[in-house]
């Protein structure tokens, strides 16, 4: 029987690497020797291998040691600002922002600068990340309902860090200087930190405190599933999720390692009839004609209102999530495939995907140039390769403009979907929770075979 004697404290990594780190304390903090720091501004930095603590205002010197927790005299009232929190990290949005936490912060001293980390209870946090993830004006079964995939995904991470193997970044490379490809498969798992459990980005899960909990329904959802995650015999399911499948979601061995996760299988994310569509994804030619149309499905949605109501403020600065598409001049992307692979292969003859998920991701795409041919997997590796930050997803197809000397001028690529594609659609998600799905009808759907359990 899985389950829990209490609910879990929650460490998260908002900065690693940082100079100094700039905080506000809203209200009265206790350090782990007994003394007391006031609300007021305050500087960390790392002098001679401990953390030293200066405020604006006169007070009583902290200690400096190598981990400095401020821990709240009051959970509910007492507040700290970070100053300067990189989002989006290599995504196209990043940018800093001040971000508000409650629950204790803990600023660790370590060879490579300081490390800010919250520490708060497991559903204080969800809280956040489900109005992080998704705006708390969301349809209210669509916030239940990633209320227990955020869920789920957390514990089944505890419980995998405490193996010991786990995931982390593969790296295969084959191919030599005789002419024959140069392979780079690689696959990105969640990094088992040493230092604290999952980190603020979308990298684990988007997690920005308390500057956007402010809707009563994000705490309803958190209330009314408090402690309930999907499992799998007796396992705790690894709920993977992503902004839109595109219409098609993806099996994990796509992205990740090579293994078959039951829950996480390919499915068409609609209701309608495709049968006019061919299948399967995995063959060109049928997904071809399914990325460059618009098959019906729930995350095929045109509604300005419902995306609104769905995505945070900066998410909506894009809003082609269901088919897009990215040129690039054929120069462009030489360098583009440079910066990011550190290898200049020299003109670009084609783009050509050899293997496709069932989604019709990409998994293994051959770059053909005039140097050297690449072959690049597996999804998220060929989304970095090809952009300055990352494609929206690996499902896409490529036209070329014809060039001189058989070499193409530029190359379009037209695509499906934002995002790994693999486990639930968020916004497929959202439209079925907008047309009265609930959310158990909507985890049954994105993780087919998995049960709703309390756990604590």
């Amino acid at each position: 029987m899985i389950g829990f004697e209490r609910e879990p404290l929650i460490r998260i990594g908002l900065m690693t690497r940082a100079d100094e780190a700039r905080i506000t304390l809203g209200g009265s903090y206790v350090t782990d020797a007994g003394e007391a720091v006031g609300a007021g501004n305050y500087v960390a930095r790392r002098e001679d291998g401990k953390v030293q603590l200066t405020g604006e205002t006169a007070g009583a010197p902290v200690r400096a040691v190598e981990t400095l927790r401020l821990s709240p005299t009051d959970f509910e009232a007492s507040r700290v600002t970070v100053h300067d929190v990189t989002i989006g990290i290599e995504f196209h949005w990043q940018r800093k922002e001040a971000q508000q936490f409650q629950g204790a912060l803990m600023i660790q001293a370590t060879d490579d600068g300081l490390t800010i980390i919250n520490e708060l209870p497991l559903e204080s946090y969800l809280i956040s990340v489900i109005s992080s993830e998704m705006s708390a004006a969301c349809p209210p079964e669509l916030l239940r309902a990633h209320a227990v995939v955020s869920r789920s995904w957390l514990l089944a991470q505890l419980a995998s860090a405490a193996q010991p193997s786990s995931e982390g970044i593969a790296d295969k490379q084959t191919g030599s200087d005789d002419g024959a490809p140069l392979e780079i498969i690689r696959w990105y798992g969640r990094e088992n930190h040493s230092d604290f459990d999952v980190c603020a980005d979308d990298h684990c899960q988007r997690y920005q405190g308390i500057s956007k909990a402010f809707s009563p329904e994000a705490f309803s959802a958190v209330r009314d599933t408090r402690g309930k995650a999907m499992v799998w015999g007796d396992e705790v399911c690894d709920t993977r999720y992503s902004k839109s499948c595109g219409g098609m979601t993806e099996v994990y061995a796509a992205g990740w390692d090579d293994r078959d996760v039951p829950y996480l299988a390919a499915l068409y994310d609609g209701a309608d009839d495709i049968t006019a569509y061919a299948m399967p994804l995995t063959v060109e030619a049928n997904a071809d004609a399914w990325i460059r149309s618009a098959p019906p499905a729930f995350c095929n949605t045109q509604s300005k209102e419902l995306l609104s109501r769905i995505l945070p403020g900066f998410d909506q600065e894009t809003m082609d999530f269901y088919r897009w598409r990215v040129r690039y001049t054929a120069d462009e992307l030489r360098e583009i495939i440079k910066s990011r692979l550190g290898i200049d292969a020299g003109r670009i003859r084609s783009l050509e995907a050899i293997e496709r998920g069932e989604s019709g991701r990409i998994i293994r795409l051959q770059i053909t140039a005039e140097r050297q041919t690449l072959i690049i997997g597996k999804e998220l590796e060929i989304r970095r390769a090809l952009s300055r930050s990352h494609l929206y997803s690996s499902a896409f197809v490529v036209d070329t403009e014809a060039g001189a000397e058989d070499y193409p001028q530029a190359f379009t690529l037209i695509g499906a979907g934002w995002g790994h594609g693999v486990g639930l659609c968020q916004i497929g998600a959202a439209v079925m929770a907008d047309r009265g799905y609930a959310h158990g009808e909507i985890l049954a759907h994105y993780f087919p075979g998995a049960r709703l359990q309390s756990l604590y």
